[in-house]
């Protein structure tokens, strides 16, 4: 469904990629492994449109993809959920789950529809209840999560990037997405996932890749590593020490 297939990219002396090449396949949480600065930001970034390789391809349904920013992206299917919360505050809940959607001209949906368009996408997974007409940066940082995933949602994407999307999540809504993620994946989405916790790598993941210092190391089957030979091909040298081994 999507590659990405010797990919690289610098910012300046730093090479955050070097010859990165994945097969994602479809109907699959596809998760990311890597510390910081193993180049996780950077592919995330790439197959969101943010910013354009210097080398490689990027291939979607065996085709190069030249989409050039997230309009792009977004057009051909792809929806990301960064880390970091993106909201308009002052806008209500029902607006910024729509935020995108309507063109300049048109609105993509009715005015009287907005309202039950944006509550069927978080009720797809929400368990906190999110008012619908309040400010969004009135709420909690675990509802505004909530909100930006339902954001993505409500586009039903082919595609779903999730950053390092439950960690500010408590443990009901994080289930619940949990389940979400395993529905989308069964429609036949591809959900690439970007966790630093393990037990969520262990019980989701369908395929796992290993980032480190920019390079893929290891890509595999769930299952066919151990966590800790997982955090071993992440960081030899920090597992050493955690191990002491």
């Amino acid at each position: 469904m999507l590659e990405v297939e010797d990919v690289s990219k610098r910012y300046g002396e730093t090479v955050a990629l070097s010859g990165a090449t994945i097969s994602f396949r479809a109907g699959t949480v596809h998760t990311i492994l890597g510390e910081n600065g193993s180049g996780k930001s950077t592919l995330v970034k790439l197959l969101s449109g943010i910013v354009q390789p210097d080398g490689g391809l990027i291939k979607l349904d065996g085709k190069p993809f030249s989409g050039r920013s997230p309009a792009d992206f977004q057009a051909a299917g792809f929806a990301t959920v960064f880390q970091e919360v993106l909201i308009a505050p002052d806008r209500s809940v029902t607006d910024n789950i729509l935020l995108g959607l309507d063109g300049l001209i048109k609105r993509r949906i009715a005015r009287d529809r907005r309202r039950e368009t944006a509550a069927a996408a978080l009720g797809r997974f929400a368990i906190t209840d999110v008012p619908l007409d309040a400010p969004a940066g009135s709420l909690p940082l675990a509802a505004q999560q909530l909100i930006v995933l339902a954001r993505a949602v409500v586009r039903r994407p082919r595609i779903l990037v999730l950053d390092e999307v439950t960690a500010a999540l408590d443990y009901a809504d994080r289930e619940s997405v949990f389940t979400l993620m395993r529905q989308l994946a069964g429609e036949g989405s591809l959900l690439l996932f970007i966790t630093h916790r393990m037990d969520e790598v262990m019980a989701l993941s369908d395929r796992i890749s290993v980032l480190r210092a920019g390079q893929v190391v290891r890509t595999e089957d769930c299952g066919g590593s151990t966590a800790t030979e997982l955090l071993k091909a992440m960081a030899p040298q920090t597992a050493a020490e955690l191990l002491h081994v």
